[in-house]
């Protein structure tokens, strides 16, 4: 197609401080989109340093190296126009950036304008807002570089860019993942490229750094705001696209009356487009993802890259018959194979004899490992050594954790051994209100499903069935309970997870009050009751292992409460 242009977006997995795999990553999809014929190539926001780098911005050496990087890369760019992200310098000033790079020259940086600093984004802390919205030529037409946020709100760079006769806007992202997100995003793409009258190409990054999952999902939208193509999520891979240079001109030349409002830079890559040998390119088909499937690509995404990007081979966790680490344990093999999965059965007096038995069936489901350490030995003992100290006083919550911690010494002794990760199985339900163990249940590396309420992870197992019954029919229907004394049920402590994650979301991830919350048809004792729990158990909150996000609001990077806190409701 010789009245085309043909751009390359990479949909890749780079990993935060491996500069070195992350340039060669970017070379090796290089020569994928020049093998096609590519005349542009976009790669995601920081690909070179990964997303996001952190405090590792800081160090003046990581970013002189990710500098030399960048100019490495330019050597190896012949006739294809590169996007790439990474983070420039200028005196003593560090800006989030893309390269624009033709023929073995860096033609000009974008620094990214809009730095979010809100939820998990703290860019502001690293980088300094740039200025000047770049366009830049390429044959006949106009292109803009912009970077995430720079797209999302109508008087942002994009406008001033389409203003400047930009005729195709090209969006790099780190993007993280929540559930739902991807609508978001193509709700917010749709209208800019309607606004502004202008076709625009966005690539966003792959994969998981620590609490985050980035999902990918990039897409090539025209000016009426029509989807024209798109990768899948949760997916490695490069999307190809022609785009028509007489439908781009055509645009150019509707432009020029706003271009004549304001004075602009425009930077020349080449005053003619090289012509290429263009084979015909395989478009991948798009599956939309339910959004049970969405979430629970995205768990096994994140726990997959916390794995690998962390060096453990090996996972381990506790397994009790409950749903919530027969969920854990179906997600743990999916991410990284049952052969690299093991399970620790350990039971107590109080563990009833269907939880053995729902037990050994996942197991077999699963075909992984398992080790039965029975702790009634070691729980006597304890209640042995402290007896002088609890004589004539009840039993209560305490013999309860020292259970929990038992099983929290067990797990991580095998952990130590082996150098095994242990993968948490509480839930953000349980998390939220402290329905859990501080060194107990809550001891591990990993908390694969701590953003994940109660009422979600019944239907991430029964979708993860729909893949193959794996999760015993038994575990999907009984009472939850912890089994820490005798016929003891969640619900002795807790309101129906059904009400409870209702007003968990509301008062988590809406920011509503009591009051709100109340109206809105809860008991208002009930209300009280779980407000009351959030704000107490932000201590073991704060003590609990990295977990994926799923939702618009997680604890930890999204929601940051002071534990001495004395504002209530």
């Amino acid at each position: 197609m010789r009245d085309s242009l043909r751009i390359a977006l990479c949909q890749i997995n780079c990993t935060v401080g491996n500069i070195r795999d992350n340039k060669d990553k970017i070379l090796e999809y290089l020569y994928k989109a020049e093998s096609i014929g590519a005349d542009i190539v976009c790669y995601p926001e920081l690909a070179l340093t990964g997303y996001p780098p952190e405090d590792l911005v800081l160090k003046p050496h990581f970013v002189q190296e990710n500098i030399e990087a960048i100019n490495e890369i330019s050597k190896q760019v012949k006739e294809t126009v590169v996007v790439c992200g990474f983070i420039n310098k200028e005196e003593d000033r560090v800006y989030n950036a893309a390269a624009v790079i033709y023929k073995g020259s860096i033609l000009g940086v974008y620094h990214k304008a809009l730095l979010p600093n809100y939820g998990v984004f703290d860019e502001k802390r690293y980088f300094k807002s740039g200025g000047e919205p770049l366009v830049f030529s390429f044959g006949p037409i106009r292109f803009g570089v912009n970077i995430c946020e720079d797209i999302w709100f109508k008087e942002g760079p994009t406008r001033l860019q389409a203003m400047a006769s930009a005729t195709l806007i090209l969006n790099i992202n780190a993007s993280p993942y929540h559930a739902g997100k991807i609508k978001i995003r193509e709700a917010v793409i749709t209208e800019r490229a309607r606004e502004h009258n202008i076709a625009i190409v966005y690539t966003n990054m792959v994969g998981g750094q620590d609490e985050l999952v980035f999902d990918g999902g990039c897409m090539v939208v025209d000016r009426d705001g029509y989807i024209i193509a798109r990768a899948n999520q949760f997916k490695e891979e490069m999307c190809a696209v022609d785009m028509s240079l007489s439908y781009l001109t055509k645009i150019y030349d509707s432009q020029q009356k706003k271009a004549r409002q304001w004075s602009h830079r425009i930077i020349e890559i080449t005053d003619k487009i090289p012509v290429k040998d263009k084979p015909q390119i395989y478009i991948p088909p798009y599956t939309p993802l339910v959004p049970e499937e969405e979430i629970y690509n995205a768990l096994i995404l994140g726990l997959k890259d916390y794995v690998i990007k962390n060096n453990f081979k090996t996972v381990v966790m506790g397994l009790s018959g409950g749903i919530d680490s027969s969920l854990v344990c179906a997600i743990a093999c999916d991410a990284i194979g049952s052969e690299n999965v093991v399970g620790v059965f350990m039971p107590s007096r109080y563990t009833s004899h269907e939880s053995r038995e729902d037990v050994s069936m996942l197991v077999k489901n699963l075909g992984i490992k398992l080790y039965e350490v029975p702790i009634d030995i070691i729980f006597n003992s304890y209640l042995d050594t402290l007896n002088p100290y609890f004589k004539g006083l009840d039993e209560d919550i305490t013999e309860e954790n020292i259970q929990a911690r038992i099983r929290g010494n067990i797990i991580m002794a095998l952990s130590n051994k082996f150098g095994w990760l242990v993968l948490t199985t509480g839930n953000k339900s349980e998390m939220s209100v402290g329905y859990a163990t501080l060194y107990g249940d809550m001891a591990g590396g990993f908390a694969v499903i701590k953003d994940v309420p109660k009422t979600l992870v019944y239907r991430l197992a029964e979708y993860r069935n729909t893949k193959g019954k794996v999760i015993p029919e038994r575990v999907l229907k009984k009472e939850p309970t912890a089994e820490l004394k005798p016929n003891q049920k969640d619900s002795d402590t807790l309101p129906p997870y059904d009400v409870l994650d209702a007003i968990l979301k509301a008062y988590i991830e809406e920011d509503k009050e009591l009051n709100e919350i109340i109206s809105m048809g809860f008991d208002k004792d009930t209300v009280y009751q779980v407000l009351r729990m959030v704000d107490s158990n932000e201590y073991k909150r704060r003590q609990a292992p990295p977990g994926i996000k799923i939702t618009p609001k997680a604890f930890g990077r999204d929601r940051r409460m002071p534990i001495t806190n004395r504002y209530k409701r």
